[in-house]
């Protein structure tokens, strides 16, 4: 059976993106420290487990909307604001989102590359799933529909 074993996303500065999702997520490079000349680098959990993040050279421009994003979970709101504004003290941008839902349990970052990815707070996510008549549109697919405004056609 297939499963995900790394996400890869693209870069222009491997450095600079090699050291804020190192230190963003607690990574470590798998085949060691970058060399001069590297266009790639694999990042794994320092503890072994979690799915790797890799990181590839691309000229490719940011989408202001993207198909494909990470999403970081959080377990609380709390948690949220706190790693919402250490992310930003390592090089993250808070984005000025248009397609936020009227309750959202995401904040919209960029990284130092303009990636877009989302901080998730899933005790929010937990609590609107609890009350379907009230937050009908409750569950991971909303996250989907706000970043990709065409999914919901």
């Amino acid at each position: 059976m297939l499963r995900v074993g790394t996400v890869v996303m693209g870069v222009g500065d491997m450095r600079r993106a090699s050291k804020f999702w190192r230190e963003a997520l607690g990574y470590v490079p798998r085949d060691g420290e970058l060399e001069p000349d590297d266009d790639f680098i694999v990042l794994v959990p320092a503890g072994g487990r979690g799915t790797a993040l890799a990181l590839g050279a691309s000229e490719s421009p940011v989408q202001e909307h993207p198909r494909v994003h990470l999403d970081l979970y959080v377990d609380g709101a709390a948690e949220q604001a706190a790693e919402v504004e250490r992310l930003v003290s390592l090089g993250a941008e808070r984005v000025d989102w248009d397609l936020y839902p009227e309750s959202p349990d995401f904040v919209v970052l960029a990284d130092t590359e303009g990636n877009i990815f989302c901080v998730v707070d899933k005790s929010h996510q937990e609590e609107r799933a609890a009350d379907p008549e009230v937050h009908p549109r409750a569950g991971p697919l909303e996250a989907l529909r706000c970043l990709n405004p065409r999914s919901s056609e």
